[in-house]
């Protein structure tokens, strides 16, 4: 008993020694750290009260592009910022020049025969790309321009222009390098890649560096600076279409011819026609003269495929290094005006609740319903315009060439396509100005509105065409169709200065590329709702012309007896074709092509009329969404009637409240 007692005794005092030792412990660690927080606190206190330094006191940290790419300092905003005395008249030119190059993008329809016929030389072979998936080479370039123009308007507004030019012009020159060994090597990804992603990068960076320098330069003019602006992009297929035909022309070489089909051995394997020479069997295509309207000179027959050239990638070759040295040229001349700066003479317009004196941030405006109606309103506008100029050259030949070959021949295509790019430019400059005038909301109102009318008129047009092959119809689809893509340029020309009169001029380059995400999407919605139109009315058209030819003159012409299933192979082999089944077909048959956009143009009109409603709903941005700034730091030559809050009301505030109000 003892000894456990005594035990138990050792361990209170183990216990109390212990405890004693880390009281003192304690004690000491408080006596140490107590005076260091007490520093700590008063220093974190002080750097609290004492005010940020200004941007110029401290060095800037060096730009790059990609995060690991160290961007010049000449190229950068500081270094482009101009004089008092720059003469502001010397950046439109650049600009245009800028927009001329990346506008081209607007003439790609004369690239889709070349593309769909790269093997076949004259007609399609079977291995050859169909149009449905050479159309979406150039939906992508517009996908990646609103993409890349979101993306790029944060970082524009930091690096300047001159930086955001040049790094354009590499992705647009490159891209078309890149698509031109994408050509050379049959791989339609890289085509894609190099045309639609790299090219497209390049074309939303080159957007909108000449869109926001005009707009500062001309807070005076804002609709006429948004038109000079996009004016060149518009226009860029004027000088692009007859550019590229032109070199198309060169570089091209026709195929070899083999002979006439009826008096060779033609074998028909899996939907493909095949010609023996020698002891091998050689893949053919037969033209017919439909076929050879745009070769003139080659005869009807059978040519072998593989043995032509289409000449595109020697075209995208050289357009890379002409369009690389234009926009590097335009880029390097690029300077902005100093800030506060204001044309002499100017005051801003005060009284126009549809205009603005305030700023709105990035972040708030594309939250608000005016953004969300504006983008809807652009976006079905783009829409319906760009799902015809993807295709323009295709969609006239069809329209006129069966009941009028003679007018509408390969240059009269490509002439159209520079008619559009005249339209285009010449809606960008009127339109825009105009709005100054009339307002940017009744301005959209009439795109709208006089939009769907016309795009109902072209199936009545089409119909007259094929029933009167005469100069009136031609006439009436140039007309109503050239007014439409006046407004289609006209809605990119205004949207700017729109974006200006409902968020202010400050941020106005950052908010623009934001909602050119909805040109990406009228990218894809566009040639997607064309071809499948297109296509669906084709296939229909294909299928009821063949089962009204002789089944024994079917099966003497493509080698195989004539039933559904083999229909089908033949369709998707290119052998069976509109022009081929028209010869075959009794002659009171009426050629179905001039009708195969009638759907397409219904559901544009559909579009239009969203449109319209959605544009009539934009109302004055809430004054919630105004920048605090705006309230309380004037500049001289503003005026505002909006009462706001005084230097000596924050003065007079309590501390809390002054923060929160900076």
């Amino acid at each position: 008993i003892n000894a456990e007692y005594m035990g138990r005794r050792r361990e209170r005092e183990n216990r109390k020694s212990m405890l004693s030792l880390l009281g003192r412990l304690r004690h000491t660690a408080q006596s140490i750290a107590a005076p260091t927080w007490n520093r700590i606190r008063t220093f974190a206190t002080q750097q609290q009260q004492r005010s940020p330094p200004p941007p110029e006191a401290g060095p800037h940290p060096p730009e790059t592009f990609l995060g690991f790419i160290r961007i010049p300092k000449f190229l950068l905003k500081q270094a482009i910022v101009a004089s008092p005395n720059f003469n502001r008249w010397l950046i439109p030119p650049c600009a245009l020049s800028m927009h001329l190059c990346i506008g081209s993008v607007y003439a790609w329809s004369i690239f889709n025969q070349p593309l769909t016929q790269e093997l076949g030389g004259v007609v399609s072979a079977a291995d050859d790309w169909e149009l449905s998936r050479v159309v979406p080479c150039f939906s992508a370039a517009i996908i990646c321009l609103g993409v890349s123009a979101a993306v790029a308007s944060t970082w524009l507004e930091r690096v300047g222009p001159r930086c955001v030019g040049t790094v354009a012009a590499c992705c647009w020159a490159g891209g078309h390098a890149v698509a031109s060994f994408g050509v050379y090597m049959h791989c339609l990804p890289l085509v894609v890649l190099g045309y639609g992603v790299l090219g497209g990068c390049g074309l939303g960076l080159g957007y909108v560096s000449p869109v926001s320098t005009l707009l500062r330069w001309f807070p005076d003019r804002r609709g006429m600076a948004a038109g000079l602006a996009v004016a060149g992009f518009g226009g860029g297929a004027i000088f692009a279409a007859p550019l590229n035909r032109w070199l198309l022309g060169y570089f091209r070489r026709a195929p070899e011819y083999v002979g006439d089909p009826e008096e060779l051995n033609l074998v028909t394997e899996a939907g493909r026609r095949f010609v023996k020479i020698g002891d091998k069997l050689r893949e053919v295509v037969v033209a017919t003269h439909a076929d050879l309207a745009a070769f003139p000179g080659l005869k009807e027959g059978a040519y072998l495929v593989g043995t032509g050239c289409s000449g595109v990638t020697q075209t995208f070759l050289t357009l890379s290094a002409v369009y690389f040295a234009v926009m590097i040229t335009s880029a390097m001349a690029f300077r902005v005006p100093a800030d506060h700066w204001v044309p002499k003479g100017w005051t801003p317009p005060v009284g126009n609740t549809m205009i603005s004196s305030k700023n709105v941030l990035i972040s708030s405006a594309v939250r608000t319903p005016q953004f969300a109606l504006l983008w809807i309103a652009l976006g079905c506008n783009i829409t319906a315009g760009i799902a015809i100029i993807g295709s323009a050259t295709t969609m006239i030949r069809d329209i006129l060439a069966t009941t009028m070959p003679d007018i509408a021949t390969p240059s009269f295509c490509a002439s159209y396509v520079s008619s559009i790019a005249v339209a285009s430019i010449v809606g960008r400059l009127f339109w825009s100005s105009l709005s100054d005038y009339i307002g940017r909301k009744t301005t959209f109102a009439l795109f709208f509105g006089l939009g769907v009318p016309l795009y109902l008129s072209i199936p009545t047009v089409a119909h007259m065409a094929s029933v009167d092959p005469s100069i009136v119809p031609v006439l009436l689809f140039y007309a109503s169709t050239m007014v439409i893509f006046s407004m289609y340029g006209g809605g990119f020309a205004t949207v700017p200065a729109y974006l200006a009169d409902l968020f202010g001029t400050k941020f106005v380059g950052g908010i623009h590329g934001r909602l050119l995400t909805t040109w990406s999407c009228a990218g894809v919605a566009g040639p997607l709702l064309l071809t499948y139109f297109r296509n669906r009315a084709q296939n229909s058209a294909l299928h009821d012309l063949a089962f009204k030819v002789d089944p024994v003159r079917f099966e003497h012409t493509f080698g195989t007896s004539l039933t559904p299933s083999n229909l089908d192979v033949l369709i998707q082999a290119k052998t069976v074709t509109i022009p081929q089944l028209m010869l075959l077909v009794p002659p009171n048959i009426p050629d179905p092509t001039p009708f195969m956009y009638n759907d397409t143009m219904y559901a544009m009109a559909t579009l239009l009329s969203t449109a319209f409603v959605a544009n009539a709903l934009i109302q004055p941005v809430d004054s919630e969404h105004h920048m605090e700034d705006d309230h309380h730091h004037h500049h001289p030559h503003t005026s505002d009637t909006t009462p706001h809050t005084t230097s000596s009301s924050i003065a007079a505030s309590p501390p809390s409240a002054t923060a929160g109000k900076i």
